[in-house]
C-alpha cells in the first residue's frame, strides 16, 4: 500500500517524488512574509464583494521615503545657511573693524585789509567769486553712481547720499550754524565715533581730534548772525572702493555765508579797528564769509544699511578770521569794515607729545567781493 501522499500505482519509474519535482516552486517562510499580496481567510471571504486577496503593508526597513526626504531637506537648508553666512553682504558687527577717530585741521585765513561790506547780500554775492555757485544743497550734486567690484550701484548711491546729508546738516542747517543744535549732524555719525563727537563739544581742545569746528560749521552766536539763508555752495563728491568691505567718499566744497553782527554785539566787541559806520543788528552792513571743507568719509556695510558715516578726515580753511582769535569752539568772523587783530596764532609747543600745530593763513584779496 502506498502512503497517503503516494500515487495509487506508486512512484513512477525515473521519478524522484513530488517533493523533488516541485522543489523549484516551493517558497520558504521569509519569501511568503515578504509577499505584497496576501490571501484572505475563508471567514474573511464570506463578506460581500470581498476580493480574494489583499495588499500587505510594506515592511519598514530603515528610514521611510518621507523621512529620507525630510533629512535631505534639512541638510540642504543647513548647507544654504552656512553658505549665506559666509557670502552674505551684511556681515555681523563683530566682523567689522572699529572706526578710526576723526583727524581734523582748522586753518583761519586772515584778511590783508578791511573786510568789504554792502547793504545787500545779493550785491555781494554777485560781485564775488561765488556769483555762479548753487544755493544750498543744490551746490553739491550727486555724481553718476557706478558699481564697484564688491559694491552695487545702490550701495554706492547710499554712500554718496549719506555723505551729502552730513555736509548739508553740518554746513547749511541754520540751527547748526548758529550753535543752537548739533544733533542733525550727530545722528549721521557712526556709533564708534560718537564718544569723540560728544567729547569735542563737552571739552573742546585744539588737539586735532576734539575741535567742534572740525565737525561742523558754527559761528559765535553772540557776535554774528545769518543775513541771508541762501548760502552759496560749490562742491563735489567722489566714491571709491577702499577694499572689499569698505567704500570711501571724498567731498570738497566751498561755502559762502552772508553775515552781519547780532543786535547785542557792540562795535567794540569786534576788532579795535572796526569801522564805526558798520553799525549793528539789522542796520549793519553785510559781509561774506568763506569756508572750504575737504571731508573724507568711510562706509562699511553696516553704515550703508544704517545711513551713517565714519568721518575720518576734516580739513577746514575759513576766513576772514583773526589768527589771534580762538577758532576751536566757534568761528568768529571779521565783519564788514573790520581788520584782523595784531598777532599770530596760538603758540605751538614742540616738546608737547599731544596737540596739533597751530596754523593760520592769509586770505587772498581775490577771495573777497569787489565793492
Amino acid at each position: 500500500m502506498g502512503g497517503p501522499g503516494d500515487p495509487p500505482e506508486g512512484t513512477s519509474e525515473g521519478a524522484s517524488g513530488g517533493e523533488d519535482e516541485y522543489r523549484s516552486v516551493v517558497f520558504d517562510e521569509s519569501f511568503v512574509r515578504a509577499a505584497r499580496l496576501q490571501e484572505f481567510s475563508a471567514q474573511e471571504r464570506m463578506a460581500d464583494h470581498a476580493p480574494a486577496v489583499r495588499r500587505r503593508p510594506t515592511l519598514r526597513r530603515g528610514l521611510s521615503r518621507q523621512a529620507l526626504i525630510l533629512v535631505m531637506l534639512v541638510a540642504v537648508a543647513f548647507g544654504t545657511a552656512i553658505y549665506m553666512g559666509v557670502r552674505h553682504p551684511y556681515t555681523t558687527p563683530t566682523a567689522q573693524q572699529p572706526a578710526e577717530p576723526l583727524r581734523m585741521t582748522v586753518i583761519p585765513l586772515s584778511p590783508q585789509g578791511k573786510v568789504p561790506g554792502a547793504a545787500d547780500a545779493e550785491y555781494l554775492y554777485a560781485h564775488s567769486p561765488a556769483a555762479q555757485f548753487g544755493i544750498g544743497g543744490e551746490g553739491v550734486p550727486l555724481p553718476a553712481a557706478r558699481r564697484t567690484a564688491h559694491f552695487s550701484d545702490s550701495q554706492v548711491i547710499a554712500a554718496l547720499s549719506t555723505a551729502k546729508d552730513f555736509i548739508v546738516e553740518s554746513s547749511l542747517y541754520p540751527a547748526v550754524l548758529t550753535g543752537a543744535q548739533i544733533r542733525p549732524a550727530r545722528v549721521l555719525v557712526d556709533p564708534d565715533q560718537l564718544d569723540q563727537f560728544d567729547q569735542s563739544f563737552e571739552h573742546p581742545t585744539a588737539d586735532g581730534r576734539h575741535e567742534p569746528t572740525g565737525w561742523l560749521v558754527r559761528f559765535d552766536p553772540a557776535r554774528v548772525q545769518l543775513a541771508d539763508r541762501k548760502i552759496r555752495v560749490q562742491g563735489t563728491l567722489e566714491a571709491t572702493e577702499a577694499d572689499s568691505s569698505t567704500l570711501e567718499v571724498t567731498a570738497d566744497g566751498t561755502f559762502v555765508y552772508a553775515l552781519r553782527p547780532t543786535d547785542s554785539a557792540a562795535p567794540a566787541s569786534a576788532s579795535a579797528s572796526a569801522s564805526a559806520s558798520a553799525g549793528s543788528g539789522a542796520q549793519a552792513q553785510v559781509s561774506l564769509f568763506t569756508v572750504r571743507r575737504e571731508l573724507r568719509f568711510r562706509f562699511d556695510r553696516d553704515d550703508l544699511r544704517m545711513h551713517q558715516a565714519q568721518v575720518i578726515v576734516s580739513s577746514v580753511q575759513a576766513g576772514p578770521l583773526s589768527c589771534a582769535d580762538d577758532s576751536v569752539t566757534y568761528l568768529r568772523p571779521l565783519l564788514a569794515g573790520q581788520t584782523a587783530k595784531a598777532g599770530g596764532p596760538a603758540g605751538t609747543d614742540p616738546y608737547a607729545t599731544s596737540g596739533a600745530t597751530a596754523l593760520c593763513g592769509t586770505l587772498a584779496a581775490g577771495a573777497q567781493p569787489k565793492v
